[in-house]
Formats: structure tokens, C-alpha cells, sequence
């Protein structure tokens, strides 16, 4: 089950130089991406740098993403926060913007517990008439959307889908043999082996790089090369280590290397600091030993 495409990218959020949201840029980027191969934009999420965008923001770029990709690809907006009533009230905005469906983070911060978790979804879920993606990546909220809860959650049919960031691979496989959630790889490193024991493919940082490579991989595994997809994989192993080297996020590190392929990304903003020379030059060595 693949609700919203196989190949999801993660994408960035365009700025001008003086650090206003890029609208221009950001339909540039998501046609560029969807004709290259992604079937899914996912915007405002932790690569799309959400903490620093506004809700406003957040509603443009879903319009304007709209009409560049129009029926092209899907469309997921990230709405997580750390406030049940914020999150939904950004559901129903996206809702209204465009978006074919919400990407939910459990609520950060506060570490609430799992039946607190449980109800967070609910509230969401029965907010707008959109399908949900829960967003698992306790790395960066403090809690961990237990198994069980997903369980639970994976009845309400509005709930059908889970970006996995948890490195949780055995949990991962029990869900998807026990409910029909469509697993969706949040980490590049898990993108094929999550989707060779069932996942529904990948919402990857990488493909803001390099969407046609990411994408290659899964359509040589079911055109049944599974050993061109594992050699495929390891391809980008380099690439997939460089955006993640130094300590910098992929905002960072995807914008360090997309002005070199002409393409839109402009500043970071605060607290996230750009990639200096060095990291920049290394990462466009191993982006260029990839594409040589």
C-alpha cells in the first residue's frame, strides 16, 4: 500500500538571500523533483525546517507547491508541534491549502505519555478529512510512538500511514506484518531494506539531491534487480554519510549543495547555521564522485 507514491521527498524550504520565504523558488524545486522522479512532497518537515517557519508560511507553501506539481505528485504538510490544539488548527489550514495529507509528530518537549500520545493522533485524525502520517523520530521529540500505540491507532481510518526514524527495524516489520500501515523509510540508510520486507518506500532528504537515484533504487527492486537495487544503494551510501556528517542536519546539508546543480535553497535560518567551505567543498566532492 502505497497511499501517497513510493518515492518521498523531504524537501527543503527555499529562502531568499535576506531570509523570506521563496515561493518561486520553492515551485521551481518541487518541479524539479517531481520530474526527476519523486511521486510525494513532503513539506514542512524537519528538513523543511518547520520550528522556524511560520503558520503562514507553512499555508503559502502548500499553495504554491500545488500549483507547480498540481495532480503530478502528492502533497504532505507537516503540522507537528507540541500543542494538540496548534496541530490542529494547522490541519485544517492545510487542509484548505491543498495538501493530500498531514505528516504528525508526537508532541515534543513535553515527554507526555502514551495514552496522551494516543489522544494527540485522535484529536488530529478526526480534525480535518485528510489521512495522517505518523512521524516516529523520538530523536528529535523525546518520545517514542510505542508499537502498542501504533496498534491502537492503526484502527482509525484516517491513521494510514508512519515516517520511521525510531532504528527500530524489528518493530517495524512486526507493524507492518500485523496492521496495513504503509511504512515509509525516514532514514536514506533504511530506504531498501525497509522497503524489501514491506515498507511503501521512502520520504528521503537525499532526493532533494539526487531524486532520480533514490528513485532508481526502488523501481530495479520491483522490477525484480534485487541485486541492482542493493548495488544501487550502496551508490549513495557516500552521500547518504556526507549529509549526515559534522553534526549537520539535512536542511544544512542539502542546501550546501543545491546551488551547484542550479536549483533553489537559499540560507538556513537561526538557530541552524549555514555548512562552511570545508564541509561544502566535501560534500561537492562526494556529490560529484556519484554523478561523474
Amino acid at each position: 500500500m502505497t497511499p501517497f507514491g513510493r518515492t518521498l521527498c523531504a524537501m527543503i524550504t527555499p529562502f531568499t538571500p535576506a531570509g523570506s520565504l521563496d515561493l518561486d523558488g520553492a515551485q521551481r524545486l518541487a518541479d524539479h523533483l517531481v520530474t526527476q522522479g519523486c511521486d510525494g512532497l513532503v513539506l514542512s518537515g524537519t528538513t523543511g525546517e518547520s520550528p522556524t517557519t511560520t503558520d503562514a508560511e507553512k499555508s503559502a507553501l502548500v499553495t504554491a507547491v500545488r500549483q507547480a506539481v498540481g495532480t503530478r505528485a502528492t502533497i504532505v504538510a507537516g503540522v507537528g508541534t507540541p500543542d494538540t490544539a496548534h496541530t490542529a488548527e494547522l490541519a485544517r489550514t492545510a487542509e484548505k491549502a491543498g495538501a493530500d495529507g498531514l505528516l504528525v509528530t508526537a508532541p515534543y518537549y513535553s515527554l507526555p505519555p502514551q495514552d496522551a500520545i494516543e489522544a494527540h493522533f485522535l484529536e488530529v485524525a478526526n480534525t480535518t478529512g485528510l489521512p495522517l502520517v505518523l512521524y516516529d523520530i523520538p530523536s528529535r521529540t523525546g518520545t517514542r510512538i510505542a508499537p502498542d500505540t501504533l496498534l491502537r491507532l492503526a484502527e482509525h481510518p484516517a491513521i494510514v500511514a508512519v515516517k520511521d526514524c525510531s532504528y527500530d527495524f524489528l518493530s517495524a516489520q512486526k507493524l507492518i506484518s500485523r496492521t496495513d500501515l504503509a511504512y515509509y523509510a525516514g532514514s536514506d540508510e533504511l530506504n531498501l531494506a525497509l522497503y524489501a520486507v514491506g515498507g511503501a518506500g521512502c520520504v528521503s532528504t537525499v532526493a532533494n539531491v539526487v531524486p532520480d537515484r533514490v528513485r532508481a533504487v526502488l523501481d530495479a527492486f520491483d522490477a525484480g534487480g534485487t541485486a541492482r537495487a542493493a548495488h544501487l544503494q550502496q551508490q549513495l551510501t557516500a552521500l547518504i554519510e556526507a549529509m549526515r556528517a559534522g553534526g549537520l542536519p539535512g536542511a544544512v546539508t542539502a542546501k550546501a549543495l543545491l546551488p551547484a546543480l542550479g536549483l533553489p535553497a537559499g540560507p538556513v535560518r537561526p538557530p541552524l547555521r549555514p555548512a562552511g567551505p570545508s564541509a561544502t567543498a566535501r560534500l561537492t566532492r562526494v556529490l560529484d564522485g556519484l554523478t561523474a
